[in-house]
C-alpha cells in the first residue's frame, strides 16, 4: 500500500454509497484519514447534528478502510492541513454552492504550498441516495425531533440567528440561504413567526386581530417545507385560561418556543412605545401566566420565553430587571428585552446587569431599532439569540410597489425585467420529493 497520506472529511449522520466511493477512492491512494465535522461546525454548515461526535466517530471508524478518525473543529482545512500535511484531500465533486466553492478554494490553496492534490470523485446522486437524504430531511422536520432544537442550539452556536418568516417560501429562504464570507460559512439557525409580519401578510393589523386558528395554519405552511426550529410570537399570550392550550398546540406541532409580552389590553406594536396607549400587565398576573403554561407543557423541551416591555414603556431599568428575576422565578425559560431606542446601550446595560445575578438563562434581543450592533457584541454581553424580525416582509413590500407602479406607468413589464428573480431560480428552493 501507497505510503501517502490521504484525509476526506464528512459531516453526515449517515454512511451510504456515495460516502464509500470516496472511501474506496482513498484508500486506493495511501492511508485513510476521516474528519468527522464537529456541531457547531454542522450547524453552519446546515446540517444539523442527529448523532453525536462520538457517535458519528464509532461510525466512521468501523468501515474497514478507514485508518485513522478525527474531529475537524473548523468547516475550512486550515488546521487539518497544519496537522496532517495530507499528500491528497478527496472530495465530492458537488460544488454546486458559493459556499462549497469556497471550501474547494480554501483546499487548494492551502494544497499548492506544498505540492498536495485534490481528487475529486464523482458525486453519487442516483435513486438510493435520494431517498436516504430525503428520510434525514424528513427526520429533521419531525415535531417531536423538532421542537427540542433550539435548547441544543443554545448548547452548540455563540448566538442563535433568527429570521422572521411567514409563508412557506420565506420559510424556505431562511432554511436554505447560506453564505460563504472569507474562512466562515454562515446560514440561520431558527425561525421567528412574528404577530405583526403574519397580520401584514394577510393585511390585518397588529392588534391580535389573526386568531390562533390561522396563525397556527401559517407555522403548519412553513414545517412542511423547512427543518429548522421555530419560534412563535404569541402577543400577550391573552387570557391565562387560553394561553395554556396554546402552549400545548404549539408543543404538539413541535414549535421550539413561545414569546410573549408582559402587557394587556388592546395590543399594539412595541415600536410605537408611549405614543399609544399601551398597558403592562402586573408582575403578579404576568408570573401566573408563566406558571400555568409551564404546567400544561408535557415535554422538558418546548420554551416559554418572557418578553419585558419596561424599556418600550420608559418604565426603568430598575423595573425591567425586577420583571427578569420574577419571570425567570416563576418558570420562564428565556428573558427577551426590547428597546426602541437607536443606540443599544441601555439593552446592554440590561443585559450586563442580568447576567450579575442570573449566568444561564437565555437572553434575547431584537435589533430592530438599534441595528447597527453585531452579533457578536450581543453575544460578549450574555445574549444568546438574536431575531431580526420584520426584515424580509420590510424588504419584500417596497420591491413590489415599486414593480407595480412602474408597470402601471409604462404598460408592459420590460423595464421592471431586470430587477426579477427567474421563476426558474425561485422554483429552484422548492423540493420535490
Amino acid at each position: 500500500m501507497s505510503d501517502k497520506k490521504v484525509y476526506t472529511c464528512f459531516c453526515t449522520d449517515v454512511i451510504h454509497e456515495g460516502h464509500l466511493n470516496i472511501i474506496k477512492k482513498a484508500k486506493e491512494l495511501g492511508s485513510v484519514t476521516v474528519g468527522v465535522l464537529c456541531d457547531s461546525e454542522m450547524v453552519r454548515y446546515n446540517r444539523f447534528p442527529m448523532k453525536t461526535v462520538e457517535e458519528r466517530i464509532a461510525m466512521i471508524k468501523a468501515i474497514p478502510e478507514v485508518d485513522d478518525v478525527i474531529v475537524q473543529n473548523h468547516i475550512m482545512y486550515d488546521e487539518v492541513v497544519e496537522t496532517l500535511h495530507p499528500d491528497y484531500i478527496v472530495h465530492g465533486d458537488n460544488w454546486n454552492n458559493s459556499a462549497l466553492v469556497a471550501i474547494k478554494n480554501n483546499i487548494t490553496e492551502l494544497l499548492a504550498k506544498y505540492g498536495g492534490e485534490l481528487v475529486e470523485v464523482p458525486y453519487t446522486y442516483n435513486e438510493n441516495t435520494q431517498k436516504i437524504d430525503r428520510q434525514m430531511r424528513e427526520k429533521l422536520a419531525m415535531p417531536e425531533l423538532r421542537r427540542g432544537r433550539l435548547r441544543k442550539l443554545l448548547n452548540i452556536v455563540p448566538i442563535v440567528k433568527t429570521i422572521e418568516v411567514h409563508s412557506g417560501i420565506t420559510g424556505l429562504i431562511a432554511e436554505k440561504t447560506i453564505v460563504a464570507n472569507g474562512e466562515h460559512i454562515d446560514q440561520f439557525d431558527a425561525m421567528w413567526i412574528s404577530s405583526l409580519c403574519d397580520s401584514t401578510a394577510k393585511g390585518k393589523p397588529d392588534i391580535e386581530l389573526v386568531d390562533m386558528t390561522s396563525r397556527f395554519r401559517t407555522i403548519d405552511d412553513v414545517m412542511e417545507v423547512t427543518t429548522k426550529p421555530i419560534i412563535f410570537d404569541g402577543d400577550t399570550g391573552g387570557l391565562t385560561e387560553h394561553f395554556v392550550y396554546t402552549v400545548r398546540s404549539l408543543e404538539r406541532m413541535g414549535v421550539s418556543a413561545v414569546i410573549i409580552e408582559d402587557k394587556t389590553g388592546l395590543k399594539k406594536n412595541s415600536l410605537f412605545g408611549t405614543e399609544v396607549k399601551q398597558t403592562q400587565d402586573t408582575i403578579e398576573h404576568f408570573c401566573e401566566k408563566i406558571r400555568a403554561g409551564k404546567k400544561a407543557q408535557l415535554s422538558d423541551e418546548f420554551m416559554i420565553i418572557a418578553r419585558i416591555e419596561s424599556l418600550i414603556l420608559e418604565q426603568g431599568m430598575e423595573d425591567a430587571l425586577t420583571r427578569a428575576k420574577a419571570f425567570v422565578g416563576a418558570g420562564a425559560d428565556g428573558i427577551m428585552i426590547h428597546s426602541r431606542k437607536k443606540d443599544p446601550a441601555e439593552i446592554l446595560e440590561f443585559c450586563d446587569k442580568f447576567r450579575e445575578f442570573d449566568k444561564t438563562t437565555p437572553i434575547v434581543v431584537v435589533p430592530t431599532s438599534f441595528n447597527t450592533i453585531t452579533e457578536d457584541e450581543l453575544a460578549a454581553h450574555g445574549v444568546n439569540i438574536v431575531i431580526y424580525a420584520n426584515q424580509l416582509t420590510r424588504a419584500a413590500f417596497p420591491a413590489m410597489q415599486q414593480t407595480a407602479e412602474d408597470i402601471l406607468k409604462y404598460h408592459r413589464a420590460y423595464e421592471v425585467d431586470s430587477r426579477l428573480m427567474s421563476i426558474k431560480n425561485i422554483i429552484t428552493l422548492i423540493d420535490e420529493i
